[in-house]
């Protein structure tokens, strides 16, 4: 196999795998709220911890693994916080689709913040992006940059596809009622990582 092909669907594997990251892209996607923003700072995030990872940063956090567990508790606080604003949501209900797509609802500020926090507070993005697809780069040798495009293509592909093809979306989550299913199962889905990321 190929390091191109080989980074592409390594790279797809552990991304796609539901998390709190896409959960939240997902939601994004679907309020069509800076949803391009929120797509660029994941697939830019993703080249600085692929990229980190190929270039030797997961043999330091290896050495240093106290740095894995303060990103392991910051990550669950953040969680449970943002899984009690959207059980919040879910119980007050109100919420609907707005059928502009405007994406008003929150500023550009704020969506790109809780992006950055739900992407670099979690370690789980650490073990899969500099610690796994950094070893497996390795393998590759002097041709690691191959399997690093690959990855990134990979990223780039999903993150792009989730966001953007959330939009579809828009008709069934139309009502506040679904607002509020959608928001208990995010509710639910964070309590899930974040319980996973205290006992892992």
């Amino acid at each position: 196999m190929t390091p191109l092909l080989h980074g592409l669907l390594a790279g797809l594997t552990l991304i796609i795998a539901i998390g709190s990251q896409n959960v939240f892209v997902l939601r994004q996607g679907i309020r069509r709220e800076h949803v391009l923003a929120v797509v660029a700072v994941c697939i830019g995030s993703d080249a600085v911890l692929i990229s980190a990872g190929a270039g030797g940063l997961g043999a330091l956090v290896r050495a240093v693994p106290g740095l894995v567990v303060a990103a392991r508790w910051a990550g669950v606080a953040f969680l449970l916080g943002y899984a009690a604003l959207a059980a919040r949501r879910a119980l007050r209900g109100g919420e609907a689709l707005e059928v502009d797509g405007s994406g008003r609802g929150s500023g550009l500020g704020a969506v790109v913040a809780t992006t950055l926090a739900i992407t670099w507070l979690n370690p789980h993005v650490y073990l899969d992006t500099v610690l796994l697809l950094g070893s497996f780069a390795s393998t590759h040798g002097d041709r690691a940059w191959l399997f690093v495009l690959g990855a990134l293509a990979g990223s780039t592909i999903w993150f792009t596809a989730l966001g953007v093809g959330a939009r579809g979306l828009g008709r069934v989550l139309s009502s506040a009622r679904s607002w509020r299913v959608l928001d208990g199962v995010v509710a639910v889905t964070m309590v899930a990582v974040a319980a996973m990321l205290a006992v892992g």
